[in-house]
């Protein structure tokens, strides 16, 4: 591959980054992107590298998500550039309730996890509604049933969801503390 080629090569990949709606894979982006170009996945995943490093010290990075990469900007700044953002755009980011994120919370760290189940830790009812915008959000979806009498659907978060919250895998979520170190519950003497 000629400097020139090569130098094609890195603008196509960093402008694709820029106006994707989402993360690109190396495979995506061979197969969509690059269609009428000889490259292998090692010199995508080469280019793509550089453009972490190029990136690395900016305002915005290069970051693998659970799908492929994407551009975001870095986490010292999300505070002031919320405002700016808001400024900017009309339609206001949904707000989740406190129900919502404990369902979603208990399906991504108990996954695979009925309904019912997720009733049962949380004392209260799921409600229909919580479980509908989970799966419309694609964050959640039915990975099978269980084999018990009903044989309730069983919930796991989806890629989209490792996305949304900035992870690679569920290994890169935080660890879950006892309810007593929390303060939420007495500790037994």
């Amino acid at each position: 591959m000629t400097t020139s080629e090569q130098a094609t090569l890195v603008k196509l990949i960093e402008a694709a980054f820029f106006v994707s709606d989402g993360p690109l894979s190396v495979k995506q982006i061979k197969v969509e992107l690059l269609v009428n170009y000889q490259v292998t996945h090692q010199q995508i995943r080469d280019v793509i590298n550089q453009l972490v490093i190029k990136y690395k010290h900016s305002g915005i990075n290069l970051v693998q998500v659970a799908s492929g990469y994407r551009f975001e900007t870095i986490n010292e700044l999300n505070e002031d550039l919320a405002l700016f953002v808001a400024k900017l755009t009309k339609e206001k980011a949904p707000k989740y309730s406190r129900a919502l994120l404990e369902t979603l919370a208990l399906i991504a760290y108990k996954q695979p996890i009925t309904r019912g189940e997720i009733e049962d830790i949380r004392g209260v009812a799921v409600s229909s509604y919580i479980m509908k915008t989970l799966l419309e959000r694609n964050w959640v979806k039915v990975v099978g049933n269980k084999e018990v009498p009903g044989r309730p659907s069983l919930y796991a978060t989806t890629k989209v969801f490792l996305d949304y919250f900035s992870l690679t895998s569920l290994s890169q979520l935080p660890e879950l503390l006892p309810m007593a170190d929390l303060g939420v519950i007495d500790r037994p003497n």
